[in-house]
């Protein structure tokens, strides 16, 4: 027998199931007990409860993004255009939300982002392992950025085996040679566990195939996929540039990197740089 007392003008046929015999279905699949909890601050400033959340939230979009652009590897690895371009397509949206989310912090000052900075220690953004996954599945790779999570074995092993395996675009060009496009072997055997670098007869494949008098060859439309990712990195590096340059000036960033000078290096790099370059000769 329920104990629950509900609000007489709330017990209409249409009212919603309200009791439950352990938590709600709701809480079970979505954990937001969990979640909502989540939030252990450091400070009494009362600016860092917007920064941690924000940043947990990355996380998740983090989160989302890989496992979409892991989908859209395995089918591009099994000449499944289709799903791949439909996981690419949800990222895309993915990555929109993921770079409104500096909204909440691009206009700290430097004396509100001061207030907690201390705060954070040592901690820097560049430390997340599920954005280094992000950045090894656009072929980005560095064995170098596995050593801070050399003492978290689950998280070390998820970003070695990243390391090792194909990126997006090494299973993109994969799937252009088996199409019979001249992608050199240099390219498609190359060390994985190396960043990618560019490559003249790659970016000549490319303007082969945007030069198609069907703009609408699936191909094309896999290459100005890709290309919407990459927009959308670059805007989300230079984003990260603007609201670090706000809140801190050209100081040394948390963790030891060097802030600004660091992200500027990183705004001016292009993912899939071929896709890019390949439109001058079009």
């Amino acid at each position: 027998m329920s104990t629950n007392h509900p609000d007489p003008e709330a017990t209409g046929a249409d009212t919603p199931y309200l009791d439950f015999a352990g938590t709600t279905p709701y809480e079970d699949y979505v954990q937001a007990d969990v979640l909502t909890h989540l939030q252990h601050l450091r400070s009494d400033d009362p600016g860092e409860m917007v920064f941690l959340v924000t940043t947990q939230v990355m996380e998740l979009w983090f989160t989302v993004i890989v496992h979409e652009w892991e989908t859209a590897t395995r089918a591009l690895r099994e000449d499944r255009i289709p799903v791949a371009r439909d996981a690419l397509k949800r990222s895309l949206r993915e990555l929109e939300a993921l770079n409104e989310s500096w909204r909440p912090l691009a206009g700290l000052t430097p004396a509100q982002f001061n207030s907690y900075r201390g705060s954070l220690g040592e901690g820097s953004g560049f430390q997340s392992a599920m954005y280094r996954r992000m950045e090894f599945l656009l072929g980005d790779k560095s064995a170098s950025m596995l050593v801070p999570h050399r003492s978290a074995p689950r998280v070390y092993a998820e970003l070695e085996k990243a390391l090792g395996e194909p990126s997006l675009y090494d299973e993109t060009l994969a799937l252009l040679a088996r199409r019979g496009y001249a992608v050199p072997e240099s390219v498609t055997t190359r060390d994985l566990t190396q960043r990618y670098e560019p490559s003249p007869e790659v970016e000549a494949v490319w303007a082969q195939i945007y030069a198609s008098d069907d703009q609408n060859d699936e191909l094309v439309r896999l290459g100005e996929l890709l290309t919407d990712v990459g927009e959308l990195v670059w805007r989300w590096r230079n984003d990260h540039l603007v609201a670090t340059r706000r809140a801190m000036g050209s100081k040394t960033g948390t963790g030891g990197s060097a802030g600004v000078a660091w992200l500027e290096k990183r705004a001016t790099k292009n993912v899939f740089p071929e896709l890019w370059t390949a439109r001058s000769h079009v």
